[in-house]
């Protein structure tokens, strides 16, 4: 039985929210991911214990086999989210989980959990591969989503990724751009909630054009031929984003004097940007706080 299980983290890089009504986004699998393993025990039940990127145990909880239900935990929260995946999976397959011995599971994440680069998305991967059900069930099922994050769960690289009558539609992407030297991204020093952006998102109103537009964009950006090009195609983006959702661009917010490109990726608020410029660009984000700062290449599969 394979007992290790691994999963990409996510970057979206064109078509946030409006991915949700069917809008084809840019997405790449990052380096950064998450990792499960399981370990058989004497004891016949469900030990679980995740570890942060610091090797640091953060959660810690028991689950009785028969029906997941929580025998001890060090966060009800997570310990609850946990059980209602568990027991969607066990849904989907009955056959999961009915070996008599018991087993311990250990999660390992490879990335800071506020750096929204998909901690919930990389667990529902690992736990659908261990249980052999589908990952974009499960995640339906559980925090439900466009599901590109699965998507990039399961890449090698970057993709084009669609809802077809609300089914998944993976295209791979090969960037052959020669300026990547010139991408980085920047941690905005806070997690965005999705489901908080979601709901705003869903009170705009967004028609058939706007998503075809979004579409065009990110087909535009796979074949882009240059930097300044790349600029114009993610400067159209954040402002029909910004119309659609009434919410000012990053850089109109809080970078009104960068000399290159800012784009919001994912949730609009939060978790990373994506901005264009060589290093001294790079020091100005460091000179307002922002130190976390990752080339394209060190970031993308």
């Amino acid at each position: 039985m394979n007992n290790t299980f691994y999963s990409h983290g996510k970057l979206l890089l064109t078509g946030e929210y409006v991915v949700l009504d069917g809008a084809k986004a840019l997405a790449i699998p990052t380096k950064y991911g998450q990792r499960l393993t399981i370990l058989p025990t004497t004891k016949g039940d469900l030990l679980w214990n995740s570890f942060d990127v610091h090797e640091h145990c953060w959660f810690g909880a028991g689950f009785y086999r028969d029906n997941f239900e929580i025998e001890g935990n060090n966060n009800p929260r997570v310990a609850h989210t946990l059980q209602q995946i568990l027991c969607e999976a066990k849904r989907l397959n009955p056959n999961f989980f009915t070996q008599t011995d018991g087993i311990h599971a250990i999660t390992e994440l490879e990335f800071p959990q506020d750096w929204g680069l998909g901690s919930s998305s990389t667990l529902i991967n690992n736990i659908a591969q261990w249980a052999n059900v589908d990952a974009y069930a499960l995640l339906k099922n559980s925090f439900g989503g466009s599901g590109y994050d699965i998507a990039a769960a399961q890449q090698d690289g970057p993709f084009l990724y669609q809802l077809k009558d609300g089914q998944p539609k993976v295209q791979q992407a090969h960037l052959q751009w020669d300026f990547k030297d010139a991408l980085f991204f920047v941690h905005l020093n806070k997690k965005q909630d999705s489901k908080d952006g979601i709901a705003h998102y869903r009170t705009a109103s967004v028609s058939e054009k706007d998503i075809q537009e979004i579409s065009d964009i990110s087909n535009e950006l796979v074949f882009c031929p240059s930097l300044s090009d790349f600029e114009a195609i993610l400067q159209r983006h954040e402002q029909l984003i910004s119309d659609l959702i009434n919410f000012p661009t990053v850089k109109e917010k809080r970078f009104k004097d960068f000399k290159g490109v800012v784009k919001s990726l994912g949730a609009w608020g939060g978790d990373f940007v994506l901005a264009t410029g060589d290093k001294t660009n790079q020091d100005y984000f460091r000179r307002k706080g922002y130190s976390t700062i990752i080339p394209f290449n060190d970031m993308i599969l």
